[in-house]
């Protein structure tokens, strides 16, 4: 069998090649020169959006915390966060984002159960989602008329209440530019964000789970609590963290709508920026880092508990 030596010998050689890193066919010679691939450029003015609007001011603000009006070194401005005033606006600002996160990732979570698992006619979903992804970004000046123009001592819903059932809401203690008021206006995003950001988890939820549950005899009740729910609390609980995040950084709608009457941190912050009276930007810059802290550890806890949920539903 002449052929045998010749295969031993091929066999031998790409043993060899294999252990030099070369690919078969190949001869020995200069290594060639790396192209770069051009999908790079593909991300590139993303890289460029996040450097200029993200990092550049997030590293302008912080410097900024730390210095005086004269560019000296100093912690004045971040003990002054610990004034009465400005506490008192972080714990205002911290409850609103904690009642609006709460109550838009309570309703936004049943909202996302009836369209994803509640048999309703097609059309539903699509329709929903897209009216989610309109929704969740109207905010500013224009929400802020759009409830005033509704809920508003003159508003429509305010006024039809009075004239067909006789019912004076603000006679009954509400009022639009306060605590409840602010909290209401922050659900008509927070609502839709929550819908967008949980039908993913719940079309992960696998009927294969609720059909082993029905053959052990589990209820309706027991499947959710031993097994929908544990799945989906990572989910839920970091949809509430990036509501609560939402809220907290949101700052043209609480301004446009309650102004200088309730005092939360955005208009504070903006108040010590651009204000006659409380002028001191670098106090303001101070008030600004603290928000980017709290928005920021909201955010790395969000991402942390979305990677814990990726793993069950995938």
């Amino acid at each position: 069998f002449p052929i045998l030596p010749a295969i031993s010998d091929k066999r031998g050689f790409m043993a060899t090649v294999a252990q030099a890193g070369m690919p078969a066919g190949t001869s020995a010679g200069p290594p060639a020169a790396r192209k770069l691939s051009l999908s790079w450029l593909g991300v590139v003015p993303f890289f460029l959006f996040a450097i200029l609007f993200l990092v550049a001011p997030t590293l302008y603000l912080v410097i900024g915390a730390f210095q005086d009006p004269a560019g000296n070194f100093t912690f004045a401005n971040m003990i002054g966060l610990f004034q009465p005033q400005i506490m008192a606006a972080y714990w205002i600002s911290i409850r609103v984002s904690l009642a609006s996160a709460a109550l838009g990732a309570l309703i936004g979570f049943f909202l996302a159960y009836a369209i994803v698992h509640g048999n309703l006619p097609r059309w539903v979903r699509p329709t929903v989602s897209t009216f989610s992804g309109v929704a969740s970004n109207f905010a500013g000046i224009p929400l802020a008329f759009a409830f005033l123009a509704t809920l508003g001592r003159l508003g429509l819903v305010t006024v039809f209440l009075n004239e067909a059932f006789g019912v004076n809401i603000y006679r009954l203690g509400f009022n639009l530019l306060s605590f409840w008021g602010l909290t209401i206006t922050y659900l008509y995003f927070q609502i839709p964000l929550m819908v967008l950001i949980i039908a993913p988890a719940l079309d992960g939820l696998k009927k294969e789970w609720r059909e082993a549950a029905s053959i052990l005899g589990a209820s309706r009740w027991q499947y959710w609590r031993m097994v929908a729910l544990p799945v989906l609390f990572p989910s839920l609980l970091g949809c509430f963290l990036l509501l609560f995040a939402n809220a907290f950084g949101a700052v043209a709608t609480a301004y446009a709508l309650t102004g200088s009457s309730l005092n939360i941190v955005p208009i504070l912050l903006y108040a010590q920026i651009r204000g006659d009276v409380l002028y001191n930007p670098h106090l303001g810059y101070a008030l600004a880092v603290g928000m980017i802290l709290i928005t920021g550890c909201s955010n790395v806890l969000y991402i942390w508990l979305r990677s814990r949920a990726e793993r069950w539903l995938k």
